[in-house]
């Protein structure tokens, strides 16, 4: 994906915090207090058990305003280099705000653009991979470590967007790998990154349970967490949500099933249905779409929100199971498949189907 088609999807889509916010989901205001927080939380890390991540250099968003001599150093140092920048808001009622994939200095253009009350919002620049070589969303829980990789921009995990081929499912039961493909880059890429997880000095265990409420199992720090590796840069870890990881605490993700079926994909949320196919494309959200249909579509995006929370199932054409779709659907308790390649193309409108996303299969 392009830098522009990067930036602009960064900019467009919403975060998870975003999506489970919009189903009123319990926990919203929980998880996106934390999000906004999660850095704070690596540092923690990175400081305990030299954990990798994507540090930001800070400043307050009146710091870009006043143009002040702080902010104009490091724009001098740093202006034509790429980065990411976010407006964490002080206010729990304000958003978040992002751009991704442009320069210091260009970024600062759409800092004015967002009209916001700078003296409401803090910044934090981090440094942007122009070339990202590996990215992963996993739990880590008692059954072990599991989730996705896939060779690319991490952006294809959160949103579903795959420009390299099928994300690779992964389980590790803190014993053994298994993973949906033999790729054995993928696999050492993934035993680096389970590596920065095992504690096993005490000392260290003692202080991430007293500075972060950290919990532990098998030596395995527990939680929801997120990579993104880079050839300038190496690997960084992204993100560590504790609220995130409690959802996930006790599941076992389950990989594509080889049974047959007119469809079938990976198991992005468990469930049974049965009912009337409704393939709806991106351009035609306001479908009248009828309740307890099964919502067919290429990928799920915050748009489809209104109709997933009406659907009685959910199945997709792209998309992880871990993508912020899946578990929004998990968090609905309606059954998702998945990565299914050509749902859109083999199922008709209004025909009647039973959707196992147990086992990943539609017949």
């Amino acid at each position: 994906m392009t830098d522009r088609r990067q930036a602009k999807l960064y900019e467009t889509q919403k975060s998870l915090t975003e999506w489970l916010e919009d189903i009123k989901h319990k926990d919203a205001e929980t998880i996106r207090l934390e999000d906004n927080e999660k850095r704070e939380r690596l540092k923690v890390l990175k400081e305990t058990i030299g954990l990798p991540f994507d540090e930001p250099v800070k400043f307050e968003a009146l710091d870009i305003q006043n143009n002040t001599q702080k902010l104009r150093a490091y724009i001098k140092k740093h202006g034509s280099e790429l980065c990411a920048l976010r407006l964490i808001p002080k206010k729990a009622s304000l958003p978040k705000l992002r751009m991704r994939g442009q320069t210091v200095g260009n970024v600062l253009k759409w800092f004015f653009e967002q009209k916001i009350d700078a003296k409401n919002y803090r910044a934090e620049f981090i440094p942007h991979a122009e070339i990202s070589q590996w990215s992963t969303i996993f739990i880590v829980n008692k059954h072990g470590i599991q989730g996705e990789i896939i060779r690319g921009g991490h952006y294809q995990l959160t949103q579903g967007f795959f420009d390299n081929g099928q994300p690779i499912v992964f389980f590790f039961d803190f014993k053994k790998w298994r993973l949906s493909v033999d790729d054995k880059e993928a696999k050492s890429q993934l035993e680096i990154i389970a590596s920065h997880l095992c504690v096993k000095n005490n000392t260290k265990q003692k202080i991430i349970k007293q500075k972060l409420g950290g919990k532990f199992a098998g030596d395995y720090l527990l939680g929801y967490f997120e990579t993104a590796s880079s050839q300038e840069f190496g690997l960084w870890f992204v993100d560590y949500s504790q609220s995130l990881g409690r959802m996930y605490e006790d599941v076992v993700l389950k990989t594509r099933n080889k049974s047959s079926g007119l469809v079938s994909g990976q198991a992005g949320s468990p469930g049974k249905v049965r009912g009337p196919v409704c393939i709806v494309n991106a351009d035609k959200i306001g479908v009248d779409f009828p309740d307890g249909g099964i919502l067919v579509c290429n990928v799920t995006t915050p748009d489809f929100v209104p109709l997933m929370q009406k659907a009685a199932a959910i199945i997709t054409d792209q998309g992880g199971i871990l993508s912020h779709a899946a578990i929004v659907a998990r968090e609905l308790k309606i059954p998702c498949i998945v990565g299914t390649g050509d749902a859109t193309a083999v199922l008709k409108n209004g025909q009647i189907v039973s959707v196992n996303a147990d086992l990943g299969i539609v017949t």
